[in-house]
C-alpha cells in the first residue's frame, strides 16, 4: 500500500530509524579515513548530531511535521561536531526551512523540502568540496526530483532517494582522488546513506528501530539548596519556545534583534536567540523572568517556558553585571600539557577536543557565554573543529566572534604566542593569523592499516610524519620520522623548534629525539612541552 502522505509521528519515526541505522555503523564509519591514523570520528560526530535532535522530540507532544521539523532540526544545530554533523545538521535546517509550517507532507513538500537542503548545506560551506556528503545529498536528491511526479508516493521519493544515494556514494573516490588512492568512499557520505536507509526503512516497516539515547540527565534537584532565609544570588536561567502571532507582529519580516533588544534593556545576560520561521527560541538567565515574559508576550505566544532557580545546583549561573573585558581567547585544547599550557599562555576558556573527540556547536557558545567580552577569539585548533567554530560564531550575537582558522595546535600555539594585550583586537587576529600561517607543523603517528597514499606505500605500524595536510615521511620509528619531517621542511630562516610530547612517549624515547634535534639544528632554540595528547607521539611546531 502506497504512502501518500507523512504526519509528525510518522516523521519522527524515520528520523529515529535514521539514526538506529547510523549508530549500528558507528565503528565502520570511523576507519574509513584516507589516513591510515587512528582518528577516525566521522561516525562518532555524526551520531552526537542526529542524537541531541532525537532527544529534543523523544518526548514531544505535537503530531505535525513542522513542530518535529524545527524542534530537531534546532538541537540538531546546536548538538552539531565535526565537519561532517556539521554539513547533516545544516541539510537538516534546510529541510526545516520548508517543513517548519506543515502539519503533514507528501512528495512534492519533500521535494522541495530537500532541493533547500541543498540549498543550505552547500551555503554553509566556504569552499564546497565535491565527493563528500555534500554531493552524496544533492545526487541522491536530484535524481529523486527528477523522477517522481505528483502522483508517486513518499516510498517513491525514498526509495529514488536512497537508491541513487548508493550509486552516488560508490562514485566519490572518482571526484577525490587521495579516496580512490586509499581505496575508501568518502565517510561523511557514508554515513548519510545509512541515515536515509534508515528513514526508508521504517517508512517501509523493514527496519524496527531500537536506539538507545545517551541523554545528559540533569541531577535531581535539591531545593534545600534554597530556603526561606536564602538570597537569589544567581537569578533564574529562563528557555522559551515564543510563537509570533500575526494578529500582534508581522511572523515573518519580524526582526529577532527586537526581542534582543528588549533582553538587553531589561538586565537579560547569556542571551541566545533565534528565529526559525515563526517561533523564536530564547535562552536568557535573569532576575526576573516574570517581567521577561510579560514583556515578550507582546509578540506571540508561548509555546513551552522553563524556569530554574540556579541557586540548585546547576552549572550556570547569573553573575553580577560587570564591564565587559576587550577580549578573551578561547582555545580548543587536549591532553593535560596542552590544555595547562594554552591557559598558561592567556586562554581564557579551554574546550575539551582535538582529534576523536570534536565539540559542539553548543559547547562553543556556551564557552562564548563564559567570557563575558566585547570580543572573543577563537583557535579551533583542528581541520574538522573549525566550521562547528564558525556556525557557532555565526549563532552568537553576545558578542564579536573573531574564528582563527587554526587547523591543528601547532597553529593554534603560534597563534596564542603572538597575541598581546596592548594591542587593538584587530592587530590580535591579524597577527594570530599571521602567525598561525607561517609556522611549519609536523605530527608524528603510527599507521594502523596497510594502504597506498600519494604515491607512498605505508602498512601497518609503520610511523608517519605528516606535515601541512600531507605525509611527508615513513619511518619505523617515531623519532626517525620527525627528523626526516624536519629535513624535508625548509627550516633555513627558522630560529625555533617546539616539540610536544605525546601520552605514551617514554622518557628514553623523548630524551633520544631531543638529543638528535639538538645535535642536528644547534643554532635553532629547542623547547619541549609535555603535551599529554593521544594518537600522535610527537607534534612539532618550527617557527
Amino acid at each position: 500500500m502506497s504512502i501518500n502522505s507523512i504526519n509528525g509521528k510518522q516523521y519522527a519515526d524515520m528520523l529515529t530509524g535514521g539514526a538506529a541505522v547510523l549508530s549500528e555503523h558507528i565503528t565502520e564509519l570511523n576507519s574509513l579515513n584516507v589516513f591510515p591514523v587512528a582518528d577516525g570520528d566521522t561516525g562518532t560526530n555524526m551520531f552526537s548530531t542526529v542524537e541531541g535532535g532525537l532527544v529534543a522530540i523523544k518526548d514531544a507532544e505535537s503530531e505535525t511535521v513542522g513542530e518535529l521539523s524545527k524542534q530537531f532540526a534546532h538541537a540538531t544545530l546546536l548538538s552539531a561536531r565535526g565537519n561532517s554533523g556539521v554539513i547533516l545538521s545544516q541539510i537538516f535546517s534546510g529541510i526545516n526551512e520548508y517543513l517548519q509550517n506543515l502539519d503533514e507532507i507528501g512528495v512534492m513538500d519533500l521535494c522541495e523540502a530537500y532541493k533547500n537542503g541543498i540549498k543550505t548545506a552547500y551555503a554553509s560551506v566556504q569552499n564546497p568540496t565535491e565527493g563528500t556528503i555534500l554531493t552524496v545529498f544533492r545526487e541522491s536528491t536530484e535524481y529523486a526530483i527528477a523522477n517522481v511526479t505528483e502522483d508517486s508516493s513518499v516510498e517513491d521519493f525514498f526509495r529514488l532517494h536512497v537508491e541513487e544515494a548508493r550509486r552516488s556514494l560508490a562514485r566519490t573516490p572518482e571526484l577525490l582522488p587521495a579516496l580512490a588512492e586509499a581505496e575508501v568512499v568518502d565517510s561523511g557520505g557514508a554515513g548519510y546513506l545509512f541515515i536515509a536507509e534508515g528513514m526508508y526503512g521504517e517508512l517501509t516497516g523493514e527496519v524496527k528501530p531500537e536506539i538507545k539515547l545517551h541523554e545528559d540527565h540533569k541531577a535531581s534537584l535539591d531545593i534545600d539548596k534554597f530556603t526561606r532565609d536564602s538570597v537569589l544570588e544567581f537569578g533564574y536561567c529562563t528557555e522559551f519556545l515564543l510563537r509570533l502571532m500575526s494578529a500582534k507582529v508581522d511572523p515573518d519580516s519580524f526582526d529577532i534583534e527586537i526581542i534582543k533588544a528588549d533582553l538587553a534593556r531589561l538586565g537579560g545576560v547569556s542571551v541566545v536567540a533565534y528565529k526559525t520561521g515563526d517561533v523564536v527560541k530564547v535562552h536568557v538567565h535573569t532576575f526576573t523572568p516574570g517581567i521577561i515574559l510579560a514583556e515578550l508576550q507582546k509578540y506571540g505566544e508561548f509555546l513551552t517556558v522553563k524556569i530554574e532557580n540556579m541557586s540548585l545546583g546547576h552549572s550556570e549561573s547569573v553573575k553580577p553585571k560587570k564591564k565587559k573585558k576587550k577580549y578573551s581567547v578561547v582555545s580548543v585544547a587536549c591532553g593535560e600539557g596542552l590544555s595547562a599550557l594554552f591557559s598558561d599562555m592567556g586562554a581564557d576558556y579551554i574546550i575539551s577536543g582535538g582529534q576523536t573527540a570534536n565539540p559542539s556547536i553548543e559547547e562553543f557558545i556556551k564557552a562564548f557565554d563564559e567570557c563575558e567580552s566585547e570580543n572573543v577569539i577563537v583557535l579551533p585548533n583542528n581541520k574538522n573543529i573549525l566550521l562547528a567554530a564558525e556556525q557557532a560564531a555565526k549563532a552568537y550575537d553576545n558578542a564579536n566572534i573573531h574564528v582563527i582558522p587554526t587547523k591543528n595546535f601547532m597553529q593554534g600555539y603560534s597563534a596564542l604566542s603572538v597575541i598581546n594585550p596592548s594591542m587593538s583586537v584587530e592587530m590580535i587576529v591579524s597577527g594570530a593569523v599571521s602567525a598561525a600561517e607561517s609556522v611549519i607543523d609536523g605530527e608524528i603517528t603510527r599507521a594502523v592499516r596497510d594502504v597506498k597514499i600519494e604515491g607512498r606505500e605505508i602498512h601497518e605500524g609503520d610511523f608517519m610524519a605528516i606535515s601541512g595536510g600531507k605525509i611527508v615521511a615513513i619511518a619505523a620509528t617515531a623519532e626517525d620520522a620527525a627528523m626526516d619531517m624536519l629535513r624535508e621542511a625548509d627550516v633555513d630562516f627558522c630560529e625555533i623548534i617546539t616539540l610536544f610530547v605525546g601520552k605514551d612517549v617514554s622518557a628514553d624515547r623523548r630524551v633520544s629525539l631531543t638529543e638528535m634535534i639538538e645535535e642536528e639544528y644547534p643554532d635553532l632554540e629547542l623547547t619541549v612541552y609535555e603535551g599529554g595528547q593521544e594518537v600522535y607521539d610527537y607534534l612539532l611546531a618550527v617557527e
